[in-house]
């Protein structure tokens, strides 16, 4: 092991700095989506990314910045990350930021799901506890009869769901193309459909709004950025349980940028949220555990398949690797 990778508190504070930006990010666009049309302030945030990343990685990539060995593959992948940014931001105009984030958070969840009934893994009891906790989560803070149980509800649940086919999509591309080319060319599907659709929304932005506007994809990049080296000084089992920390970040940026408190319900159901990514962190680390040399029977599920796959992702999902909840922002 390397001496960086010896220093997880380095690591942590970066997680814990991601967390703070891509919340920042999350803020800036729901109060641009409340003034501007929503197609428009996706687009921004898509061809400044692509932008910024083709200044800092062209030069030195070249064509290898758009070789992929699976196109269909790629171009699923970006057009589902497209489905989580207008979901979630639509879902930002009718929802607080911080209990619109602890719904999307749900995402590992729905890969759990898709994972017994898509892909066949099998299932531990302990993950299927997790799926239900989240649940409970979620319905604690829209609560039936509620302020927020209307149909506004659904779109960043419907968000969670995108996010959990990116997540697999991401999972099936890393074996065969290079992380960089894949979050370019997710950026570049974002860029060029959302192009074909801005000159019917196009609004002259004002002010400070189109410096905003402006910098939404640079913001995204440097929190992913701080999130990938944050993985430099400590492992992914480390630092999973700190991106817990994006929900709390988004409750206080909410509080600072929209004066909203979270209700006492709000605050439980987050509490829920977070403590299902926690127990998700655990029962996976269990499941990754090896076998006794002795031959002692093991900790339960430590040679299914979905242990290994998703401890090796554990960047790729909210509480049980919640930097793919973050990466969402790179794309």
């Amino acid at each position: 092991m390397t001496s960086d990778s010896n220093r997880p508190f380095c690591g942590i504070l970066l997680i814990l700095g991601a967390c703070l930006v891509l919340s920042c990010h999350d803020a800036i666009s729901k109060h641009l989506s409340q003034l501007y049309p929503l197609i428009m302030v996706v687009w921004a945030r898509y061809l400044s990314q692509s932008v910024l990343m083709l200044l800092l990685f062209g030069p030195r990539r070249g064509l290898d910045l758009v070789r992929t060995r699976r196109p269909r593959l790629q171009l699923a992948r970006g057009l589902s990350l497209v489905g989580i940014s207008l979901l979630f931001m639509s879902g930002l105009r009718f929802m607080p930021l911080g209990e619109a984030t602890a719904v999307l958070f749900l995402a590992p969840l729905f890969v759990t799901a898709l994972s017994a009934t898509v892909l066949k893994e099998r299932i531990s009891p302990g993950q299927w506890l997790v799926l239900f906790c989240g649940l409970l989560g979620v319905l604690v803070i829209v609560r039936p009869g509620g302020e927020l149980a209307t149909p506004a509800a659904l779109l960043p649940l419907c968000a969670a769901f995108c996010f959990a086919v990116y997540q697999l999509l991401t999972r099936r591309l890393s074996g065969t193309d290079d992380p960089i080319t894949s979050n370019f060319l997710t950026s570049l599907v974002g860029s060029l459909l959302m192009s074909l659709l801005v000159p019917f929304f196009w609004t002259v932005p004002v002010g400070y709004d189109a410096w905003m506007i402006a910098v939404l994809g640079g913001i995204a990049m440097f929190g992913h950025l701080l999130l990938s080296h944050a993985y430099r000084f400590a492992t992914a089992a480390t630092l999973a349980p700190f991106t817990n920390a994006q929900i709390v970040c988004a409750a206080l940026v909410g509080f600072v940028a929209f004066d909203h408190v979270p209700d006492a319900g709000a605050l439980l159901g987050m509490a829920i949220v977070i403590g299902s990514g926690l127990l998700s962190v655990w029962v996976q680390r269990r499941q990754a555990a090896p076998a006794p040399a002795d031959g002692a029977q093991g900790s339960e599920g430590g040679d299914q398949p979905f242990g290994r796959q998703h401890r090796a992702d554990l960047p790729q999902g909210a509480g049980a690797g919640g930097g793919e909840q973050l990466g969402r922002k790179l794309g």
